[in-house]
């Protein structure tokens, strides 16, 4: 098999565990968030945390190492418009993922916590949860916006 069809199957791959971990973690934080059950969203968060941490982060580091190796191999300048900007969305989704990581774990200590004392979730709970749910918003239209320059590699003048 051609190194480069390699390269792009490890690359297209850890592409679509970014996306879709994302998705699915949101949507299960969301719909225990909406239980209002501090124990089921102690667990959820938990399988959240640990989802985050086996594929999220393992993808975090394969995307740059596949994206660079398949540039090189391919003969794509890295100053090309579409992988600067894909560069550069992945610095912003970055930004928006390691503080949602620190606040999953937050989320997940705050709801052990009240279900442990048998009571419901704390303001502290629903403060941290907006926060999480807004950085959730540009972080998941960043990985869609890459994918994208991915597959349709357009022509973006930026020097």
């Amino acid at each position: 098999m051609p190194i480069d069809i390699l390269l792009r199957f490890f690359h297209v791959i850890g592409a679509t565990v970014l996306l879709g971990t994302g998705a699915g973690i949101a949507f299960f934080m969301v719909a225990a968030r909406r239980t209002r059950d501090p124990a089921v969203v102690a667990h959820v968060a938990g399988t959240v945390v640990l989802a985050d941490a086996v594929f999220t982060a393992t993808a975090v580091v394969v995307q740059p190492i596949t994206g660079y190796l398949l540039a090189k191999t391919i003969g794509w300048p890295l100053t090309e418009g579409w992988i600067v900007l894909a560069l550069v969305l992945y610095v912003v989704t970055g930004l928006f993922w390691l503080p949602v990581v620190w606040i999953q774990l937050k989320l997940r200590d705050i709801a052990r916590a009240a279900a442990l004392a048998g009571t419901a979730l704390p303001p502290a709970f629903t403060s941290l949860y907006r926060i999480w749910f807004a950085c959730g918003f540009p972080a998941f239209f960043s990985v869609l916006a890459i994918i994208w320059l991915m597959l349709a590699r357009p022509s973006i003048a930026l020097f």
